[in-house]
């Protein structure tokens, strides 16, 4: 059957299911194996992910830490989020990627264990401290990992694509975390480091090392890193969004908790988080690619800085999950690029130092949130937000200073 202008008529049965391989090809198509492994197990790390995000709720909620005191100890497991990245870096590029994520999820979940059964003030701050250098241990292997098998004109849209399945899991954990938080922390405990320890497994025995091979590994350390001037000051603009990314895990409990809702309302908020991400990601995700970076991540910045001002005005779970929803467009804009940006600065035997320095910027923002978000939440909720929205302009004008520099790097191989 031929239609008027004498070419095949396309049967109507076969259209959707046409548009449905079209839009999956586009979106996820090209991509290696060893990608959708780390796919797999990102997802299913991420659905059992229900401590950190409840952590100043366990501290003074069960173990009747004081604000003041929990903000501290939250700022110890910061401490150690500042050391966790350059040491996965450090381990991804002289072990390999697979020693280096395994090792690191594995000992991620047997401090989760150990934080979950402790009782006494120092065990606490110890386990927290051990706990921020674990939690992230993994993650330059991760991000190497895909900068290795991923060729550079997919990097975007593969960052994209994990951040999706981070946040699938995120959004699921949330709400379970929350309704678990309401009836006793036990299990969460378990079933982090039970997701942990599968992610770990399936990496190791799915997953072909990727780490450059003999001479090629011999070319630097991180004094290499250091002397690059565009990711050290890139670096730097990462601290300053990662202080108010942070927010959202250290005061946002907090402020919710102060206004009268509870455990299982900050959960549902926060899996606004990831609701906004599996809608949003598909549709923007692969349209990234081929973009300037660095206005993508100003963009990004702005957008987050919205999400904040519209936080200041809150008083209800609805308002305080419009301003989520927002910064989470931002988010979705920074997580993607911001990888990508590190992927094409970083040479193929320093990746993961490279990302180790990145994951240092966000270990250091984070050191930083808890302590100065308390003390500005001691102030009122209007001064936190208002703070973190400047804030996010400052980084997304820094972002757009730094862009020329960026554009005159030819990106790695």
């Amino acid at each position: 059957m031929s239609g008027a202008d004498g070419r095949a008529a396309v049967p109507a049965a076969d259209l959707p299911e046409s548009r449905l391989r079209t839009f999956l090809r586009v979106r996820a198509g090209g991509l290696p194996g060893a990608f959708w492994v780390l796919w797999g197990g990102s997802l299913v790390n991420r659905l059992g992910a229900m401590v950190n995000p409840f952590l100043s709720l366990y501290l003074t909620g069960v173990r009747h830490v004081p604000l003041a005191t929990a903000g501290l100890v939250l700022a110890v497991g910061g401490a150690g989020s500042v050391i966790s990245q350059p040491l996965g870096g450090y381990l991804a590029d002289r072990f390999g990627r697979r020693a280096a994520l395994t090792g690191g999820m594995l000992a991620n979940g047997a401090t989760l264990l150990v934080l979950g059964h402790a009782r006494s003030l120092p065990v606490l701050v110890a386990a927290c401290f051990v706990l921020g250098i674990t939690l992230d241990l993994f993650r330059p292997a991760a991000q190497a990992l895909v900068a290795d098998a991923v060729p550079a004109a997919d990097r975007t849209r593969a960052y994209g694509l994990l951040l999706w399945a981070i946040n699938l899991g995120f959004s699921v954990a949330m709400v379970l975390g929350g309704y678990l938080a309401a009836h006793g922390f036990g299990l969460l405990f378990w079933l982090d480091a039970g997701a942990c320890a599968v992610f770990g497994v399936l990496v190791w025995l799915a997953v072909p090392e990727t780490r450059p091979a003999g001479r090629e590994r011999a070319a630097g350390g991180f004094g290499t890193v250091l002397r690059d001037r565009v990711m050290v000051a890139f670096a730097g603009i990462i601290v300053v969004y990662a202080v108010v990314f942070q927010q959202a895990f250290a005061t946002l409990p907090l402020a919710m908790k102060a206004t009268g809702i509870s455990s299982g309302g900050y959960g549902a908020v926060m899996a606004v988080n990831g609701l906004v991400v599996i809608a949003a990601q598909p549709l923007i995700g692969h349209r990234l690619d081929g973009r300037d970076k660095s206005r993508v991540l100003a963009t990004g910045f702005a957008v987050a800085a919205v999400g904040n001002a519209v936080a200041a005005t809150a008083a209800s779970a609805p308002v305080y999950g419009l301003a989520v929803a927002v910064s989470t467009l931002g988010e979705i804009l920074v997580f993607a690029v911001t990888a990508a940006v590190v992927a094409d600065l970083a040479p193929p035997a320093l990746r993961g130092r490279y990302n180790g320095l990145i994951g240092m910027a966000w270990g250091t923002g984070f050191l930083i949130a808890p302590v100065a978000g308390t003390r500005l939440l001691a102030l009122g909720p209007v001064p936190l937000w208002l703070s973190c929205a400047a804030l996010a302009l400052l980084a997304a004008l820094a972002q757009l200073a730094l862009a020329p520099a960026l554009r005159r790097r030819p990106a790695a191989r």
